[in-house]
């Protein structure tokens, strides 16, 4: 079954670009498009849709809060940001809001295809070193709250999954961490898969989030 996109971006010309990439691929439909996150989520309530491709910068209603009103609903579809500037300043307010990853705009083709069935496929598609550089820049503007409820959050771990966590948060893939550790990748995947469903997080990004706020990894990478 094609994969169902949607199309949200206040300009026309930019959905037409992307919708004669994606109407190429036999796996992938446009079924249809937004001008504003507010035009989105009601379209939304009325088309089954399976990757929502989003804009940031949109009147009305920008990207960030139409991610968030979208991935509240119950089966959301997953959400791609698209911004225009490496480390847009709201790419990492996407993330938190649940988005699956975010690419820029001038992405090639093949690229952002790609991005759209790992997405679909339940992946993220922030590149580890792109994550990275993203928190190091935002992670100062997490919010700081008590330590003690969040300590206690990382508490369902076992010490081998906290330190796959904090490799996963200073922007290792699998195959690095299992160098690192000394593992095979299949084993690092289904630590990380433990780590997901532990702590009820939906994919990596989430949990590079997570180390950031529970300062189990610091600004710059470092560990706690």
């Amino acid at each position: 079954m094609a994969i169902r996109v949607m199309l949200v971006d206040d300009q026309v010309l930019l959905r037409t670009g992307f919708r004669m990439v994606l109407a190429a691929q036999p796996d992938m439909e446009v079924v249809a498009e937004a001008g504003d996150g507010a035009e989105a989520v009601e379209v939304l309530r009325a088309t089954a849709v399976d990757v929502v491709l989003m804009d940031v910068r949109m009147p009305r209603l920008d990207g960030v809060e139409a991610t968030r009103r979208i991935c509240a609903a119950p089966q959301a579809p997953k959400v791609l940001i698209l911004t225009t500037f490496d480390l847009d300043e709201y790419a990492f307010s996407g993330l938190k809001a649940g988005a699956s990853g975010f690419m820029l705009k001038d992405v090639p083709p093949g690229e952002l295809l790609s991005a759209i069935r790992a997405v679909h496929s339940g992946d993220a598609v922030v590149a580890p070193s792109t994550t990275r550089r993203l928190l190091d820049r935002f992670s100062p503007m997490l919010p700081v709250t008590g330590k003690e409820p969040r300590d206690k959050t990382l508490e369902k771990l076992t010490e081998r999954e906290r330190e796959v966590m904090m490799l996963v948060a200073q922007g290792l893939s699998n195959g690095e961490i299992a160098t690192r550790l000394v593992l095979s990748e299949a084993t690092v995947k289904t630590h990380v898969g433990r780590i997901l469903t532990k702590l009820a997080l939906r994919d990596r990004v989430q949990v590079v989030v997570l180390a950031y706020e529970t300062g189990l990894v610091r600004a710059g990478g470092g560990a706690h």
